[in-house]
């Protein structure tokens, strides 16, 4: 489609330099000349595209990667060097996440009732259909035993090489972090509830080695441990290595710093967690790459959760929107909470648009200075200043038009390449190349 032809994207101090109609993404990295895309499920099952960006006003798409196994996805992409790595993770049943409030559901409704639910009692405490609560069921009969990771050579971006399908365990790995000797992979594994890290060896890329393993107290129940918390609400997102530090997030249950100076020992330094106060769930953390007045800042962003109905979206009235979190972290062992960034409602045509979520998502995971780049999913891209950590401001803005019918916008991911340009996904369709222009 002829950007020309398209509605016009609303903007500050941004531009768009490039477009894709792309299929809907869960993540993109930038690796050299290249641009790598993991998809959310689709009717294609395509895992990955590999987009050529060398001119970013046309980019060019050079190589897919299909998937063979029809009941997984692999939306999460990193590359560093010549290797590639990308999740492999059962593909959700038709609640998404509201699967996760199952086991909460049961227990209330067989302390209530003093016996066990039918089918009908459970729908109606979730909001789905009987239909929905027998395909959970039937989901955990059948099994699953396709999760893990998969790592692919990449020399050449256009002819992507599968290397080898790493199993690990439950539903597979959701997110992940990696550099050139290590991946640090989210993932279910036997004996855990919930996503736990485990660091894997890939210097021989052809067979990933296990190191450690890392997780919350309460998730090793096969070890005898119980957790306090209901399901999966409290599991590992995903953890990002600085220096002798991961950085995790814990969708509900906050975020935890781990040392790693023994990467076979990881041990918890550290841990904040302020919900429910803030109720939407801890997607990212990370640390401000320098001390802002002498001390150390870190940074989360939640994930606008749920709401994907209009009766979710009625139910929403009146609750904070996920956003971004900044606290002081000089002391890991006495965390304070800073400052707030929210994007408000009048800030985007598509906040209240039924069927589509608004909030904060994500923010591209590498820093310039106290600069954060950062995605709302209605409310589209952010760039923010966090130097002063007490009132982040925001600098510029692009929030893309809705395409092939959509009424929103649903930006998903960011990522900057080394030029400082912007890469922008969807979640429904969308690739776009960005520049900041400055303050106008």
């Amino acid at each position: 489609m002829n950007i020309m032809e398209r509605q016009t994207p609303l903007a500050r101090n941004v531009r768009r330099l490039g477009h894709l109609d792309l299929a809907g993404a869960g993540q993109v990295t930038v690796a050299g000349s290249h641009a790598y895309v993991g998809h959310i499920p689709n009717k294609r099952h395509l895992g990955t595209s590999i987009i050529d960006i060398s001119d970013p006003r046309n980019p060019r798409m050079v190589a897919e990667v299909i998937l063979d196994d029809h009941d997984s996805h692999s939306h999460k992409v990193r590359v560093v060097g010549d290797i590639m790595i990308v999740n492999h993770e059962r593909n959700p049943t038709g609640i998404g996440r509201r699967a996760d409030e199952l086991p909460r559901v049961l227990r209330e409704l067989e302390a209530s009732l003093g016996r066990a639910p039918k089918v009908t009692e459970i729908a109606g405490r979730l909001g789905v259909t009987e239909a929905d609560v027998q395909e959970i069921e039937a989901e955990a009969k059948r099994g699953y035993h396709m999760g893990g990771f998969k790592v692919y050579d990449v020399s050449n971006p256009a002819q992507p090489k599968e290397i080898v399908h790493q199993k690990t365990g439950g539903i597979g790995v959701h997110r992940f972090d990696m550099d050139a000797n290590y991946a640090y992979i989210s993932t279910e594994m036997k004996g855990y509830v919930g996503n736990i890290l485990v660091v894997y060896d890939i210097r021989d890329p052809q067979r990933p080695a296990e190191v450690s393993r890392w997780w919350m107290p309460g998730q090793h129940i096969e070890g005898g441990e119980k957790p306090t918390w209901s399901g999966r609400q409290h599991r590992l997102h995903h953890a990002l290595r600085r220096g002798n530090e991961m950085w995790a997030s814990c969708w509900h249950a906050g975020f935890w710093m781990v040392d790693v100076s023994d990467l076979s020992k990881p041990k918890s330094l550290g841990t904040y967690n302020y919900h429910p106060l803030f109720p939407e769930p801890t997607h990212t953390v990370m640390p401000v790459p320098e001390r802002i007045g002498g001390r150390r800042i870190a940074l989360s962003i939640d994930e606008e959760d749920q709401a994907q109905s209009a009766s979710e979206e009625e139910a929403r009235r009146g609750r904070a929107h996920a956003c971004i979190l900044t606290f002081d972290v000089s002391d890991l062992g006495a965390i304070k909470p800073l400052g707030q960034f929210q994007v408000s409602e009048l800030d985007s045509p598509f906040s209240r648009t039924a069927g589509a979520r608004f909030g904060a998502h994500q923010f591209c995971e590498r820093m310039t200075g106290t600069i954060v780049h950062a995605v709302w999913f209605g409310g589209g891209l952010r760039i923010i200043d966090v130097a002063d950590p007490q009132s982040p401001r925001e600098i510029g803005h692009f929030i893309p038009e809705p395409v092939t019918g959509r009424r929103s916008p649903q930006s998903n991911d960011v990522a900057l390449d080394e030029r400082g340009l912007i890469y922008l996904v969807d979640r429904n369709v969308g690739f776009d190349i960005l520049e900041y222009i400055g303050t106008a």
